[in-house]
């Protein structure tokens, strides 16, 4: 328990730091590396709508940047009615860093929480051949 409240106060914090000056949707995002460093991601917008990038995938993508090859959890967090979940792009990204088994929390900032498994999230995804 006490990793998802930390989870959840990196993923919080994170919404403060979203640049989103299009849709104005601000969402956080924690992850867990294999090391139990966590990292956090906020969504990131650009003009040119194609190259925005997730709050997941921000996340994800600093833990590799600081040298992590596998993640064990992740927690992606708004201000939305109902949990958040991540998007198709994200969904496959995370197929790629973390086993299907690993948990991921679904949560908005009302007090919302499900929690599911990434073959949960993406069932007969793509996976490479290692």
């Amino acid at each position: 328990m006490a990793e998802l409240e930390e989870l959840l106060q990196v993923a919080t914090d994170m919404l403060d730091r979203a640049y989103t000056p299009y849709s104005h949707f601000h969402v956080g995002a924690a992850v867990v590396g294999a090391s139990g460093k966590i990292y956090g991601g906020c969504n990131i917008e650009n003009a040119s709508y194609g190259l925005t990038n997730c709050a997941e995938r921000t996340a994800i993508f600093s833990g590799i940047a600081a040298g992590e090859k596998k993640f064990t959890a992740l927690l992606v967090t708004g201000d939305t009615e109902q949990a958040i979940a991540p998007c198709g792009a994200c969904r496959q990204v995370i197929t790629e860093f973390f086993d299907q088994d690993a948990v991921i929390y679904l949560t908005n900032q009302k007090g919302a929480l499900a929690e599911t498994t990434v073959a949960g999230i993406l069932p007969g995804a793509f996976l490479a051949l290692k």
